[in-house]
């Protein structure tokens, strides 16, 4: 009995695989179509090329381009238009970050300048004070210590006197000149090592000797308690049958050994005088050249070569 063949599954029976053979008709035809419009293509840009060779005006293809750039240009306007609110989104926020920047920056520079302003008068005065002092030191031929008032006297205490902030280490004593670049200030009371308690010549109980005008009249000054364009002078001359002339200038008429006055420091200038039939004197009015309400800097007379925390102003400019 012969084996039987095996059967073929029932969906594969009548299944006969390709095999390879040479293309169909509709496979050539497709593949000649194919290379027909390659060609053409190649030829029409080659055409277009040839024709386009001459740009501007005189080329053949210029009226096409013309009426396709009719047609499209306004459609490419609108486009444009309707697009750029979006794509202008990132430089807008770009724009407001540096044009803040900018803004911070325009403010931080006006506010130095602001600042700058504010301090140039008070520095030029600085400046003005400092150098009036060196002047004042050649002219009188002594060395100074410069400092600064930091603070009034109490008016309670009835007595007309500052702090400066220099004392014993700057090499200042009791009993020194205190003038500044206008003219005499007051005496040295008493002092501290870092500060200086001054009597105004404006205090009732400060008594200045003085010369007075050019014949160099000797008399006593006192002072009325004032500030400002109060703070007046009372001059009496030692020869009471004398009398200064209105205009005339006061000088220190100087100590001994210098304390607590040196000679030759300018302190005002004769406003008004007066007679007393009664007591057959004179008296004088004395407008100091100083302005006692807006003190700032000013010299501390010391011996020329005095040790000190800071610099001292000699006699020849120089600052040692």
């Amino acid at each position: 009995m012969r084996p039987s063949r095996p059967r073929a599954p029932r969906l594969l029976r009548g299944y006969r695989p390709l095999r390879p053979g040479p293309d169909s008709f509709d496979q050539r035809a497709d593949r000649s179509r194919l290379r027909s419009r390659m060609v053409a293509l190649v030829l029409a840009c080659l055409t277009l090329m040839t024709l386009d060779h001459h740009a501007g005006a005189h080329s053949p293809l210029e009226p096409a381009r013309s009426a396709v750039g009719s047609v499209f240009g306004p459609v490419e306007s609108v486009s444009a238009e309707a697009v750029r609110p979006v794509t202008t989104v990132g430089d807008w926020f770009r724009s407001r970050r540096s044009m803040q920047n900018d803004i911070a920056s325009l403010e931080a520079q006006n506010s130095r300048l602001r600042a700058q302003n504010a301090t140039s008068d008070y520095t030029r005065n600085q400046l003005a004070e400092f150098q009036g002092l060196t002047s004042a030191a050649g002219t009188l031929g002594r060395a100074l210590v410069p400092a600064h008032v930091v603070a009034y006297g109490p008016a309670q205490s009835f007595s007309r006197t500052v702090t400066v902030d220099a004392g014993s280490n700057a090499g200042v004593r009791p009993d020194q000149t205190v003038l500044d670049d206008d003219g005499l200030v007051g005496r040295v009371l008493r002092v501290t090592p870092t500060t200086a308690t001054v009597l105004l010549i404006v205090d009732t109980e400060s008594v200045v000797g003085g010369r007075v005008g050019t014949d160099m009249k000797v008399g006593f000054l006192r002072g009325e308690g004032g500030l400002g364009d109060h703070g007046t002078l009372d001059l009496e001359l030692v020869d009471q049958s004398d009398a200064p002339t209105k205009g005339d200038t006061i000088v220190t008429w100087g100590s001994h050994g210098g304390a607590p006055y040196v000679a030759g420091v300018p302190i005002g200038r004769v406003t008004a005088v007066y007679a007393s039939l009664r007591e057959s004197t004179q008296r004088a009015v004395i407008q100091p050249f100083v302005d006692f309400g807006a003190l700032d800097l000013v010299g501390i007379v010391v011996p020329s070569g005095t040790q000190s925390d800071r610099g001292v102003i000699e006699a020849d400019g120089s600052l040692q």
